[in-house]
């Protein structure tokens, strides 16, 4: 049992769990800088995408006759380059591979800087260890091209087989190219233009963006700043004496104590509980319990004498046994903290498994105080 402690306000224990759990820190235990929990509206990255062919595969990339859009894009490719009449049986490539490439173009990206650009087949390639894109334009969602990709390809999985058996680790039909795409045209967005500065909560909620309105007016003058929604605060950056990006300097680096909601994560695939340590619950009293069926399979085999007349045969022998679990119940009292919900529920000797259930169960009871998400 592993157990993981935070601070509750003042310095109480607040968590501590099964094997499973992992809990967020308190909320208001230290301030954050403003950049860390929000962004500026309008400074943000734009996805760009791309369609092209990925060349110097051996032997593993795109079977023709099931990509046939492969085909055609070689086809255009050589024609592009010179190298035309070309036949359907004369293309007998397994070196190329379709793909798909997408990368992120940051904001105030300038001509000539680079940007990373990951590249996914789009057929039936079996690897891209070892291969070079070809020059791809990346395009933006208005069609315009932004960024021209090119360049060897850097793949984290790999893929071997043999005749009889095969081994695939990670994912070799996705790589990278660090650097493998050059911006060639800019997106117009001055910071001069902008009447107003917004500031948008990454997690929205009231009482931050409170706060944060509250720390731009003590740092620039009061009325400079308000909370418009639970999602983002007005800043009047005019009249303070200072440029644009001087004042979003200014307010990114302001300290602020955020807030958030009581919440109760669950990852029902690998077991795991997040908790914040402002989850309290109702009065309820919990019981765990139910059976555990184990059955052997044990593969015996009757031979018959030698020189008598029989045949061999398989003879399974099944065992089977039924375990109960002995059930405790365990009052959690009303209003309690995190720290007592979870020692409640050790108490019982649940497994992380039966503690989501658990804890499902509460909130359908409607004595748990806090979201339940379970992703």
């Amino acid at each position: 049992m592993i157990l993981a402690y935070l601070r509750h306000h003042l310095g109480r224990a607040a968590v501590a769990a099964l094997a499973a759990f992992t809990l967020l820190p308190q909320a208001g235990v230290a301030d954050v800088r403003i950049k860390d929990i929000a962004f500026f509206e309008g400074v943000r990255e734009n996805q760009l995408v791309g369609y092209g062919l990925v060349v110097g595969l051996n032997g593993t990339g795109d079977s023709l006759r099931n990509s046939p859009f492969t085909e055609k894009s070689i086809e255009g490719m050589l024609e592009r380059l010179g190298v035309g009449n070309l036949s359907e049986d004369r293309i007998r490539t397994e070196n190329t591979a379709a793909v798909m490439v997408t990368a992120m173009l940051p904001p105030f990206a300038r001509h000539g800087s680079t940007i990373d650009v990951v590249v996914s087949s789009l057929g039936d390639a079996a690897s891209l260890r070892g291969g070079t894109l070809i020059v791809t334009p990346l395009s933006g969602a208005d069609g315009e091209v932004y960024a021209v990709a090119q360049g060897p390809i850097a793949v984290a999985g790999y893929a071997a087989q043999g005749a009889n058996a095969s081994i695939v680790e990670g994912v070799p039909t996705v790589a990278r190219i660090e650097n493998g795409a050059t911006v060639e045209n800019e997106i117009n967005f001055e910071l001069a233009s902008l009447n107003s500065l917004r500031v948008a909560l990454r997690d929205p909620d009231m009482t931050t963006a409170s706060r944060i309105a509250d720390a731009i007016n003590r740092a620039l003058g009061p009325n400079s700043a308000q909370a418009l929604d639970p999602g983002t605060v007005q800043v009047d950056p005019y009249g303070k004496g200072n440029s644009i990006p001087e004042v979003m300097s200014a307010i990114e680096g302001l300290p602020v104590e955020p807030d958030m909601r009581a919440k109760v994560v669950i990852d029902a695939r690998s077991g795991t509980i997040v908790m914040g340590g402002n989850v309290r619950i109702a009065e309820v009293a919990v019981s765990q319990g139910g059976l555990t069926v184990t059955v052997k399979e044990n593969i015996e085999v009757s031979q018959p004498q030698p020189f008598s007349i029989g045949e061999t045969v398989v003879v399974p022998q099944t065992d089977v046994q039924v375990e109960e679990v002995q059930t405790r119940f365990t009052v959690l009292q009303g209003d309690v903290s995190l720290q007592r919900l979870v020692d409640g529920l050790n108490a019982i000797g649940v497994t992380a498994t039966q503690t989501i259930s658990i804890l499902q169960a509460i909130k359908a009871a409607g004595a748990l105080h806090a979201d339940l998400e379970i992703i």
